[in-house]
């Protein structure tokens, strides 16, 4: 299986950029590793001020491809009427170096959302040169997560999640991640009759290393929001859709104050992610390994993304099997019923050799 919509690399969103009906104010905010631009993009004049950036992790494309839509809704009349009374500064491609070869660290194989102490990397100053001169009022960290997260243990797809970072390791509520639990609170209830039942919410373990942990000890309310999975939708179309509308939401949300009527008690009452899928579990297939042969298993397998020309393959790989595998899965087949119609694909038609 294969994705163009995955791979979005800075040639490929600069293009894309180029090919809006307007011109997008844009500014270079620093370089990466290899040297290559960070853009931001500062939108508005309001007094209310909110930083957003994607693709810290190069490999998270899905929230930068709702940029785009953002990007032409708000050169719309309804997206003018939005901006009324806010400023947006967007940095959406974060890890250039990332986006080009489809990694989730940078250049040199470090995780920019574990750097806003050290600042050992060029990306990571960029960003908080960014944060201290715009001074933000709110913060949304945009980001992808993989396939293998449930909306509560056994759940449905995780195709939205959220978090508000502790600032603490007692994970102690400030009036900062107050507001951020409030404003998810509200995302949750207006995006449950598009995704019901499929928004999660992220451990709140204390990291001082991470962005949001840091910017929300500074206290600016930071969001992280999750692009997850639905369905077999691997390209994210779908799921690109929904963090534009989050976005939407949690805009006209902070400009008119809403969220402020809602608690912290309510974000707490989203399920916690787990990991309880696979991509494709085969069920009745008979396994020869080094350590035996094993008759009418279930066959759990999980896909690989690995950047191919300018698309990314998905190839499966096995998780585990057993007599009953313990996971739930986006797809399920009957070697039976595979055998008959792909005879020749397995050898000797019954045995999958996994080694």
């Amino acid at each position: 299986m294969i994705s163009k919509n995955r791979f979005l690399s800075p040639k490929k969103w600069d293009l894309q950029i180029k090919g809006l009906s307007f011109r997008l104010p844009t500014t270079i905010i620093g370089h990466s590793v290899l040297n290559l631009p960070i853009y931001a993009h500062h939108i508005g004049k309001g007094s209310i001020k909110v930083l957003l950036w994607s693709q810290m992790h190069g490999n998270e494309s899905t929230t930068t491809r709702a940029l785009l839509d953002l990007f032409i809704y708000l050169n719309t009349l309804d997206g003018s009427k939005l901006m009324d009374g806010l400023s947006l500064m967007i940095i959406p491609q974060l890890n250039p170096d990332g986006a080009s070869n489809y990694t989730r660290l940078n250049a040199n194989e470090v995780d920019l959302n574990r750097d806003v102490i050290d600042l050992s990397q060029p990306e990571s100053m960029a960003l908080v040169k960014v944060f201290n001169s715009f001074s933000p009022d709110y913060c949304f960290n945009l980001h992808g997560q993989r396939t293998i997260f449930a909306a509560g243990k056994m759940g449905k797809p995780a195709t939205l999640s959220f978090l508000s970072p502790a600032t603490d390791s007692s994970k102690t509520i400030t009036s900062a991640r107050n507001q951020a639990m409030q404003l998810i609170a509200l995302l949750n209830e207006k995006l449950q009759n598009q995704i019901p039942n499929q928004i999660g919410r992220y451990d709140d373990t204390y990291n001082p290393n991470c962005v949001g942990d840091h910017f929300t000890s500074l206290g600016i309310p930071t969001l992280l929001i999750e692009a997850g999975h639905n369905n077999l939708d691997y390209d994210r179309n779908f799921t690109k859709k929904m963090i534009f509308n989050a976005l939407l939401i949690a805009l006209n949300a902070i400009k008119n104050g809403d969220f402020l009527r809602y608690s912290p008690s309510a974000y707490q009452q989203i399920p916690e992610n787990e990991k309880d899928y696979v991509d494709l579990i085969i069920k009745n297939i008979d396994i020869r390994t080094e350590s035996g042969f094993f008759k009418n298993q279930e066959l759990a397998l999980l896909y690989k993304e690995e950047k191919i020309d300018e698309s990314v393959l998905f190839s499966p790989f096995c998780h585990s099997f057993s007599n009953k595998i313990n996971f739930l899965s986006h797809k399920v087949l009957d070697a039976r019923e595979i055998l008959k119609t792909y005879e020749i694909k397995f050898v000797r038609g019954k045995t999958i050799d996994i080694f």
